[in-house]
């Protein structure tokens, strides 16, 4: 088979990330200085640094993974025609929900994937926060890929178009785009709800390009001009120290695990279970909050009708 040149499309990237950054950061400014925070935009920006540090490393092991599988184990072998790039975006963004989702509902993932989460801004340099050591296990969730034949360049390259894709969605400066666009694709709208700590809004909108998944699924929950986004994380950590931004919650899972007074299948449970467990049954998790803010607006509006 003969391989296309395909550059790598994130280090092209790059100074069209940082010219943006800097042209919404002003504009955000202008419109609403309260609104920027320089030190949070230098956060996102130090994690977004060693994010690419780090993958230097880690994208040996994925790579190595995903050539093996492929070389040695596929069913078929997918050529680099039109067809299966088209192909190739629906089945990367099916692995990307699923991969997505399971950060939020397993707390071994959401370790990883808090950090992306634990600003309270909403902009582009949002989207360049990024977890230090996520890429040494996310790549489980694409090893069908290189199985059902598709050649690990071509995985590669659709991966950098998602994450590409996903950055221009991190910002207040677009409201909506046309309905036909927000119905298929993913738009700063749905993803201003994914960051949003809002109880309605907690572990909603997974999308990655497509927003169908979420509509197929079940997590779907549209923007409310009646309830604004507030971003951050439902306990903020209230730093902007990268080494901490990266690793408390690390810290944390495992205190909660060592700590606890109870057996090893509950231990591991806080790894495996979904933010916010715990063995005693007292820890609330998102369903629990979304419910109880779902019962006291119900309660609300029927006081208002007395």
């Amino acid at each position: 088979m003969e391989l296309p040149q395909i550059p790598n499309l994130i280090y092209y990237a790059i100074p069209f990330f940082i010219v943006t950054v800097i042209i919404e950061g002003i504009a955000i400014f202008k419109k609403n200085p309260e609104g920027y925070n320089i030190k949070d935009t230098f956060a996102s920006l130090t994690m977004g640094v060693g994010n690419v540090l780090v993958n230097l490393l880690s994208k040996l092991i994925v790579v190595f993974v995903i050539t093996f599988l492929y070389e040695n184990f596929r069913l078929a072998t997918i050529p680099f025609t039109w067809w299966a790039w088209l192909l190739i975006l629906f089945a990367d963004d099916f692995c990307y929900y699923w991969f997505h989702r399971i950060g939020h509902e397993s707390r071994f993932f959401w370790a990883s994937h808090i950090i992306h989460h634990s600003s309270q801004k909403y902009n582009l340099s949002t989207a360049l926060r990024q977890t230090w050591t996520g890429g040494f296990f996310s790549f489980i969730f694409y090893l069908a890929l290189p199985l059902l034949g598709f050649h690990p360049l071509m995985i590669f390259t659709q991966m950098s178009v998602s994450l590409i894709y996903q950055y221009w969605i991190h910002t207040e400066l677009i409201d909506k785009m046309p309905r036909w666009f927000e119905a298929v694709f993913n738009t700063p709208s749905h993803h201003r709800v994914h960051h949003g700590s809002n109880p309605l809004y907690l572990d909603r909108n997974y999308a990655g390009i497509l927003i169908i998944w979420d509509r197929i699924f079940g997590t779907f929950q549209p923007e409310l001009k009646e309830e604004k986004v507030v971003y951050g994380l439902h306990s903020n950590i209230n730093t902007y120290n990268p080494v901490k931004i990266a690793f408390h919650e690390w810290i944390d899972v495992f205190k909660d695990a060592f700590s606890a007074k109870t057996s090893l299948a509950n231990k591991l449970g806080y790894f495996i279970k979904p933010p916010g467990w715990k063995h005693d049954g007292s820890g609330l998790l998102s369903e629990d909050l979304r419910k109880e803010w779902l019962l006291n607006q119900q309660k609300s509006a029927s006081i208002k009708q007395n």
